[in-house]
């Protein structure tokens, strides 16, 4: 009799709701699980509609890898997307540290501009990047992919909102402590927004291995491609060979789901983060 009272009640909205997400799930994995299926066909298989092959075969996996050209763009996009994750780390913390704890006439319209950019689309921008890069020789280069991305708008309006909560009497006793204004901010503020860099590195880190538009106006040389321009063009070659198109996707895939697999705790915390109050 006891136990029957404090069996708890199964609410039919908890039902519905836990329903609706299994179904959102179902859908959203279904593409996924799809790719993954048909990189497992031969191509007499591919139009075959069932999840699971009949024969599955590796075999497609091999050949790409045995294809120089995917190396080349998979080192492109890994280099590109590292060293613009570790430039918008850099530069945007110390930008969003100078406009949370410094106080210096502007700052407010200063902040109000950088958060302005945010609300550019980046179509807008193809056209003054390709200028520039076009009259600087830096296309058909590592520069020419990297340069729009190296400080972001965002990057620094979520690390100033992170660096807000930093309380101001640590940087006052740091400065009474003799520490010059670069220690203060690398050896006291840093180490206290490790969850904020984290998230902005993901985000980053994610943000660039994905992009496509940008690197492919920049770029005109197959062996300067990241992994989407690569695969773009791959695809094209291989029009009626579904299997190679969807082992090439899956293969891209890998670095990001390990990224999110590895730190989605990050994530979630960089939209939080993101909205403090400041």
């Amino acid at each position: 009799m006891s136990q029957a009272l404090h069996r708890p009640r199964i609410r039919p909205g908890r039902i519905v709701v836990w329903t609706l997400l299994m179904l959102g799930g179902i859908v959203m994995i279904m593409p996924f699980a799809y790719m993954i299926s048909t990189s497992l066909k031969t191509p007499e298989q591919v139009y075959d509609l069932r999840l699971i092959p009949v024969r599955p075969t590796l075999k497609n996996y091999a050949a790409l890898l045995a294809d120089a050209r995917f190396l080349d763009w998979f080192v492109n996009s890994l280099v590109t997307s590292t060293l613009v994750t570790v430039s918008v780390l850099f530069f945007d913390s110390l930008v969003g540290y100078t406009l949370a704890k410094y106080r210096f006439r502007g700052r407010g319209v200063v902040f109000i501009a950088i958060l302005s950019t945010l609300m550019i689309p980046t179509e807008m921008l193809v056209i003054p990047w390709y200028l520039m890069s076009a009259s600087l020789g830096w296309l058909d280069t590592y520069w020419g992919i990297m340069f729009p991305g190296l400080i972001t708008g965002f990057g620094v309006f979520m690390m100033r909102q992170f660096f807000m909560t930093v309380p101001d009497e640590l940087i006052d006793a740091a400065r009474i402590d003799g520490l010059s204004e670069f220690r203060i901010w690398w050896e006291i503020a840093m180490p206290l927004v490790t969850p904020a860099l984290s998230a902005l590195a993901i985000f980053t880190f994610l943000g660039n291995w994905t992009a496509f538009l940008w690197p492919l106006i920049a770029t005109s040389e197959s062996t300067l491609f990241t992994v989407p321009v690569g695969l773009s063009s791959f695809a094209s070659e291989n029009l009626t060979r579904w299997e190679m198109v969807m082992t090439g996707a899956a293969v891209s895939t890998i670095p990001t789901l390990i990224v999110f697999i590895l730190f989605q705790k990050y994530i979630i915390r960089g939209v939080v983060l993101s909205g403090l109050k400041g």
